[in-house]
């Protein structure tokens, strides 16, 4: 097993970054610990597979609908998820974010709702509102520092006929749930009462605590397989977000009729990025103990950050972070304004960081730290903003 030096820092600039060259108010000595990728270097299967694909000299139309990238997929699935996939039942995307726009076409019309949870990834809601949709607000319920699902309101959105269908962040971003195989079953009970959909963003499922498990949705509830749509993907797993491609499991062949013709015929997308096909394949296949050893490292990162909230800024609660690498961290007791809190943290802390605003009015006087970059730039980070909140 080859071992990965987690801590080196790597110059990002340069690169076109956006993480590091284009942060929220063009400050560079801001620390940006926003975007969500990561600052570790990608495991060495990669980076020698995209080597040797260069090697070859030409870059022309690929296919990814080829035996060696469905058996790379569906084997991942198979051995990191005990999820038998079929070959057939996986699609291409450019993206998470594209897929949801495709499906939120090829499973809905002008008009309807489709309920989301906030605070929640805020490209949900331009996915939907972009497409002329309207957005149903499930809010989750926030006590004692934690976070979970309101079925009595659930049931009560997805009751309306104007609601087709929901898109459920698992694990959730921004507040680090993984849900419980109870509670996805629950989720599926009401909309399965009223019949409606559920895209199941699950760009998230490699990056869990350790002791926690994630269950694909699907998994969980194969009873209801022609209703559920599950996005995947290798770009945060993997930190290759740049290569834009995801994976998107659909096993009804009504739906997968209407995503091929809104990806296709309506949106003209059809060819993956060579060099996508190339990493993910690698990633899949070769590179799991990177991922083991990114994962334990990231445990030490919010345990490190939990015991400095602890120490230097008591007033804050740090929602415990199950799943991805982000950190939500409620500042409401130093400041509920989002433009004084915004204002603190980017010019007076130099940190650039997701404002909890971004995520919905629920998120107000929170803040998003991605947490997947070497220990000393996190630490960094958290004395900034203790010296500005606490003074120390």
């Amino acid at each position: 097993m080859r071992q990965y030096d987690l801590d080196e820092i790597i110059d990002r600039k340069g690169t076109f970054c956006s993480k590091w060259e284009f942060m929220p108010g063009d400050d560079p000595s801001a620390l940006p610990l926003w975007v969500a990728d990561m600052d570790f270097a990608c495991a060495a299967p990669i980076i020698e597979a995209l080597h040797a694909r260069i090697a070859r000299k030409i870059f022309g139309y690929p296919v990814y609908n080829t035996p060696a990238y469905k058996e790379a997929v569906t084997g991942w699935f198979r051995r990191r998820h005990g999820w038998e996939v079929k070959a057939d039942d996986v699609f291409f995307s450019p993206g998470v974010v594209p897929a949801i726009c495709y499906l939120i076409q090829a499973l809905s019309q002008v008009g309807d709702g489709i309920v989301i949870q906030r605070p929640v990834y805020y490209p949900f809601t331009n996915s939907i509102v972009g497409n002329g949709r309207k957005v149903v607000n499930n809010p989750l319920r926030y006590e004692n520092g934690r976070y979970t699902m309101d079925y009595a309101d659930l049931d009560k959105k997805l009751a309306d006929p104007g609601v087709k269908g929901m898109i459920l962040c698992s694990p959730h971003n921004p507040v680090g749930r993984v849900w419980s195989l109870d509670e996805l079953k629950k989720v599926v009970e009401i909309a399965k009462k009223y019949d409606k959909w559920i895209i199941s963003d699950e760009i998230h499922f490699d990056l869990v605590r350790k002791g926690i498990e994630h269950t694909p949705l699907l998994k969980a509830c194969p009873e209801y397989r022609d209703r559920i749509v599950v996005c995947t993907a290798p770009s945060k797993t993997f930190n290759l977000a740049g290569m834009q491609l995801s994976n998107i499991v659909i096993e009804n062949p009504e739906y997968q009729k209407k995503w091929l013709h809104v990806i296709g015929d309506q949106n003209s997308v059809g060819f993956a990025n060579p060099f996508g096909i190339t990493a993910m394949i690698a990633a899949y296949n070769e590179s799991e103990d990177w991922l083991d050893q990114v994962n334990a490292y990231i445990d030490g990162n919010i345990a490190m950050c939990r015991e400095f909230v602890a120490e230097h800024l008591p007033r804050a609660t740090m929602v415990d972070c199950e799943g991805t690498y982000l950190v939500w961290l409620d500042l409401r007791a130093y400041c509920a304004d989002k433009e004084e809190l915004e204002e603190m943290m980017l010019r007076r802390a130099k940190v650039a960081l997701d404002e909890g605003y971004m995520f919905g009015e629920e998120g107000i006087g929170f803040e998003r730290i991605n947490v997947a970059c070497p220990r000393s730039i996190v630490r960094q980070c958290l004395e900034r903003m203790a010296q500005v909140l606490e003074g120390k």
